[in-house]
């Protein structure tokens, strides 16, 4: 019997899951120990059921702890993993979680191979093996944040029949647009991801690895494979997404297609998930044949708000009503509630009927080049602005506000560009400052200092798809390379992703073009394995990709009559 244990709950540990190809898959499961028929909460993953939060993610949770007590209160904290729920929050309640570590990973042995069809399989078969357990009520639903949202998209897909209800949390849904390449352009993450995160826990690294503060059982399983083992039992994430610069078959197969996910859902976003989670929630609500969903979207770090009690009291009426079937009025919701983002991390909670909001006041903002400012009628002289991509790029500024101005919604930006190589990268950044000069930052979901809204476009990626595209939110099938010819404009089409912000007056918006990643100033700040200058993780720095002599010429932006480029701002009236 396991110390420690509250006097309320069960724990079964290394609980086999058969797979449907005979692999055996290894559970946890906390249980109320009154015997009965309980709901589930479910999740299945790389990250080690065993892997304590304290220990696995320090700087995180010492973040979360400080900034949150609450997160503490009525729990031990002692069954706390990386982004999913806590056990002492739920089994009270009448909830019965279950963590499976996914095939490679953890406990479970098998080829790992992450965010894969054969895992959503997995997942499927996990899901109806719980439903079918005496101790439950045959409803299954899927809480988790990250990753443990990007594998809810998956198996929804899959209709297991016992799935009643997901909760994905600021989870990515295409796998190519929102977590390896944006606008085309490579994103360093994935890879890096994979080593850091996922390659430490994988099944067989054993003495190497952690153990379960809980139980003394090394997390990664008792056996010590050779490094040489280990590489031939995982895929080399980084060099398969290195070698296909482009959409198809391989990211296909890890994203989703919305027209097959039906199940009722709560998609939780967050205004400063740029460059990998809040694409995935937007699209997965505004896109998922789902007769009963609701969007939810918030700010701070990006596994703060699953573990408050604002997150997880949101989490509960709805998993309440399609798991134990509770009238308490969750299906009368309206189905968007949004933390509206006011500058000095404030927030003001509403509820709206849609998403983009129906009073959206689309509004472009045209650029002029050779005042580089941000006007609301179109300059009536042709000019152009060049820069180079290894600086800082051009700011243009609308002048300061005479008003309260809401920003919230999708954006988007039409530019008129030509380029010394025969290739360039834009990177767009949204940006206010304040009367006194400062850049209004925002904590996001890593990074301390991230801007108010990005967006990406390599230029010979430009076709867009003209059926899935929209004016505030243009599709770019990224199927082939188009090289431009030095010299020429080209009419470029960005997406910019969603954004949130209540601009006082006297504050500026000012829309930043740039050929790199965007830096807060001179702040850097170390949390875990990476560095934070304003984009966290989320960069676009691999040399291959980016090679100077394809995306390093000068780039020159065209406004005037011909060539009308703008920034379209979703304007929310008073």
């Amino acid at each position: 019997m396991e110390a420690g244990v509250p006097d309320y709950m069960l724990i079964e540990r290394d609980v086999a899951i058969e797979a449907d190809d005979g692999l055996v898959l290894r559970a946890d499961i906390f249980r109320p120990k009154v015997e009965g028929e309980y709901p589930v909460l479910l999740s299945y993953g790389p990250y080690g059921k065993g892997l304590a939060f304290q220990e696995g993610y320090a700087d995180q949770w010492n973040l979360l702890v400080s900034a949150h007590p609450e997160v503490l209160e009525g729990s031990s904290g002692r069954y706390q993993n990386w982004e999913v729920v806590d056990p002492e929050k739920w089994v009270p309640d009448g909830y019965v979680c279950v963590r499976v570590d996914s095939r490679g990973a953890g406990r479970s042995p098998g080829f790992l191979d992450c965010t894969s069809p054969r895992e959503a399989q997995d997942l499927y078969g996990c899901i109806e093996w719980a439903a079918a357990q005496p101790w439950a009520n045959g409803k299954v639903g899927l809480a988790g944040i990250s990753y443990y949202a990007m594998n809810q998209w998956q198996v929804a897909m899959l209709q297991p029949p016992h799935l009643a209800a997901i909760c994905p949390w600021e989870g990515s849904a295409d796998y190519y647009r929102d977590a390896t390449h944006h606008g085309g352009i490579l994103s360093t993450f994935e890879p890096n991801w994979y080593l850091a995160q996922v390659v430490e826990i994988q099944h067989g690294y054993g003495e190497r690895g952690a153990r379960d503060p809980n139980t003394g059982e090394l997390v990664s399983g008792p056996d010590t494979l050779t490094e040489d083992e280990l590489a031939a039992n995982r895929l080399d994430l980084g060099h398969e997404i290195r070698a296909r610069p482009f959409d198809g078959d391989f990211y296909r197969a890890r994203s989703v297609d919305w027209s097959r996910v039906r199940v009722p859902l709560l998609s939780c976003s967050n205004w400063g998930g740029q460059g990998l989670h809040p694409r995935g929630n937007f699209e997965g609500y505004t896109q998922s044949a789902s007769e009963q969903k609701w969007l939810e979207c918030h700010g701070d770090a990006h596994w703060t708000h699953f573990y408050t009690d604002y997150g997880r009291e949101l989490q509960k009426r709805f998993f309440d009503h399609f798991l134990k079937g509770e009238d308490n009025g969750w299906d009368r919701e309206p189905p968007v509630l949004l933390q509206v983002r006011r500058p000095g991390e404030r927030f003001e909670e509403r509820r709206e009927s849609a998403w983009p909001l129906p009073s959206t006041e689309w509004t472009p903002l045209y650029l002029d080049a050779a005042a580089q400012a941000l006007s609301r009628s179109a300059p009536g002289e042709a000019a152009g602005v060049s820069y180079d991509p290894a600086g800082d790029g051009i700011d243009f500024s609308l002048p300061a506000l005479d008003a309260e101005t809401e920003v919230t919604g999708p954006l988007a930006a039409k530019l008129f560009v030509s380029s010394e190589s025969e290739d360039a990268d834009l990177f767009l950044v949204v940006r206010v400052f304040d009367p006194e000069g400062e850049e209004v930052t925002f904590q996001g979901t890593l990074d301390p200092h991230t801007p108010v809204a990005q967006g990406w476009l390599r230029a010979s990626h430009r076709r867009l798809d003209p059926e899935r595209s929209l004016p505030y939110r243009p599709y770019h099938p990224h199927e082939e390379r188009e090289p431009l010819t030095p010299g020429s404009v080209y009419e470029l089409d960005i997406e910019i992703w969603p954004t949130c912000l209540v601009v006082p007056p006297g504050y500026r918006i000012v829309l930043t073009v740039r050929g790199r990643d965007y830096e807060y100033e001179d702040a850097a700040t170390n949390v875990g394995w990476f560095v934070m200058r304003g984009c966290g993780a989320f960069l676009h720095d691999d040399p291959d990709d980016r090679p100077a002599e394809s995306v390093g010429g000068t780039v020159t932006l065209h406004t005037g009559p011909d060539h009308p480029s703008h920034l379209l701002l979703p304007v929310i009236p008073e």
